[in-house]
This record gives C-alpha cells, structure tokens and sequence, in this order.
C-alpha cells in the first residue's frame, strides 16, 4: 500500500504544480496593460529657401509709323518696283530696253496746273511774269496766249500753255514742290498697269484722253477719267515737263534706284535749276498730239527755254519727308 502511494503522490504534485504555473500566467496576462498604437508622424515637407525675384525685361515698344498725310490736291505713289521703257513695235530707241526700276514713295499732283494756279504765282512773283521774265529763262512764245498778267477769259480751270522749263520750276519751288523725275512720271503714268501702252491699258479713244487736234484746244482739268493712281490728264491735254535733262541712251546705264538724268539727286537740280542748261524731258502729249506720243513710255527733250506751241504745261511732285 506504501508504495501504491508514492505514485499517486507524485502525480498530485506534478498536476498542483501545472496547475500553479497555469494560473499565474493567465494572472500576468490579465495585468499586462493592452499594447498602445504607434501612429508613423507624417514626413515634414522641405520648407524651400524663397528664390529672389528676377526683374521682368520692359516689352519692346512697337512704333507704329504715322500714315502719311497726303497733301491736297496731289495723291501718293507707293514705293516699290516697275518696269521703266517700252520694246513694242511703236518704241523708239530712246524708250529701250525696258529696264527694272525701284523708287521710293512721293506725292504727284492729281491735275496739271491751271491757269488760276499759275497766274497767283506771276502776280506774287514778277519777275516771271510774260513783260518781265529774264530771256535766258524762256523764248518769245512764254505764256503767248495771256494778256499781260490776265490767262485767257474762261479758262482758269484750263492747264496752264505756252510754260518753258523754268518757269514751271520757279513755280514748283514756290509752292514747296518740284518737278516729278522722268521715272516718278512714267510710274504716275502707268498707274500700276504692267506692260501697257497707255495708262488704262493699250487701246485709246476720245472717251479716254483729249489729243489729235479733236476739240481743237485744251480742256479744263479732270474731264476724262483718271487712271487707277487717281492722276487725270497725264495722257493728252498738254505735254508735262520733267525735272530730270533728256539723255537719249539713258536707259542702258540707268541707276536702279530713284534715277535721276544729268545729276545725282533731285536736291542738285531744284538747288541750282536756274543754271542748268541742257535739254530737259517731255512727257504725255498734247490736245494736238498724235495717239503714239501718248504712250507712257514715249519720251522728247528739247531746251529749258522752250515754251512750245500751244501744248506744253506741267504738273509738280513732292518727296515724301524721311
């Protein structure tokens, strides 16, 4: 019996102590406060250095150039490119070849001087008057038809006739104008019509122009329709000197740009222009002209003196200022 009680024994203890260990585990898990969250702080964002403040360049200031203002009575001519001369069956070699010619924009009267114009000029000028002029600067024909200070009755609004070359620049001058070049001319002519004959193209009529002794005499100013540059008569009427002198072969040697015969510039001529000498161009025909010397290309040359017969006038041209 003693020795059946020494295993029960044992096992007892073994089981109390189990048992023991048991609870007091469970107790220490009862007591262990509950394990606290740690929450990951958000990441601080760099805090970047301010930058210093880089001055703003002023914008360009855009100049827009003023339109030009057209003096009155003339109409502006635009810069640029034309085809100068004639090699048409009807061409004279003073026309040829046609060459390539850029000028600069000017101003060009809309009409031919009339007779009113022109007799304001005498009446504040008397040394240009027909019973005073100087002889070296017109012939016995200047202003022919006009009775002493007085332009034939009626015809103020007619162009002024029977005008030598320096008196047509004595007037210019006067009225702060001068003379167009041969150049400026033929362009004011063609009225930007390529390669025609006439300023409206290359048929002519009596609706178009007045010529070929068909009235018989001058019309007033603006009675036939203008070209497309808005320039009346400068086909007929009465011929229309130019500034620049008359060289027949001119035009094989012809300076691309704003030419101008027997001088450099224009300011040489209008600056010195009563002692110039040599022949000066003609251009545009007459009321007593045949249709060919019509033509915008057909050129003459004759003395500064000449006052012609009856069918010579002139209209002025300005530079436009830089």
């Amino acid at each position: 019996m003693k020795n059946l009680f020494i295993p029960l024994g044992l096992i007892l203890t073994c089981l109390l102590a189990v048992y023991t260990m048991s609870c007091g585990t469970r107790e220490e898990d009862e007591e262990s406060p509950p394990a606290e969250l740690v929450t990951a702080e958000p990441a601080a964002e760099p805090v970047s250095e301010p930058q210093p403040k880089i001055p703003l360049e002023p914008e360009a200031e855009v100049i827009v150039e003023p339109e030009p203002i057209i003096p009155d009575g003339m109409v502006l001519i635009p810069e640029g490119e034309f085809q100068m001369g004639s090699n048409d069956g009807d061409a004279d070699n003073d026309e040829q070849p046609v060459h390539t010619v850029h000028l600069d924009a000017f101003y060009i009267d809309a009409n031919e001087v009339t007779n009113a114009e022109f007799k304001d000029f005498v009446l504040a000028n008397p040394a240009w008057q027909k019973d005073r002029i100087d002889g070296r600067f017109a012939d016995d024909n200047y202003l022919n038809d006009w009775n002493g200070n007085n332009h034939p009755l009626g015809e103020s609004d007619h162009p002024v006739r029977y005008v030598s070359w320096y008196a047509a620049m004595a007037y210019a001058v006067w009225v702060d104008k001068r003379l167009p070049t041969e150049a400026e001319w033929e362009k004011a002519a063609r009225g930007g019509v390529k390669r025609k004959q006439y300023p409206w193209g290359n048929g002519i009529n009596f609706n178009r122009a007045n010529y070929g002794k068909n009235l018989g005499q001058t019309t007033p100013i603006g009675e036939y329709p203008s070209n497309d540059y808005g320039v009346f008569d400068i086909a007929g009427n009465v011929w229309e000197w130019c500034l620049d002198g008359y060289e027949v072969d001119f035009y094989a040697n012809s300076p691309r740009r704003n030419p101008t015969a027997g001088a450099n510039n224009v300011e040489e001529i209008v600056n010195d222009f009563e002692n110039i000498i040599d022949f000066r161009v003609l251009r545009g025909g007459g009321w007593n002209s045949e249709p060919e010397w019509l033509r915008v290309s057909n050129r003459h040359g004759t003395s500064p003196t000449y006052a012609g017969i009856g069918a010579l006038g002139f209209r002025c041209a300005k530079s436009i200022s830089p």
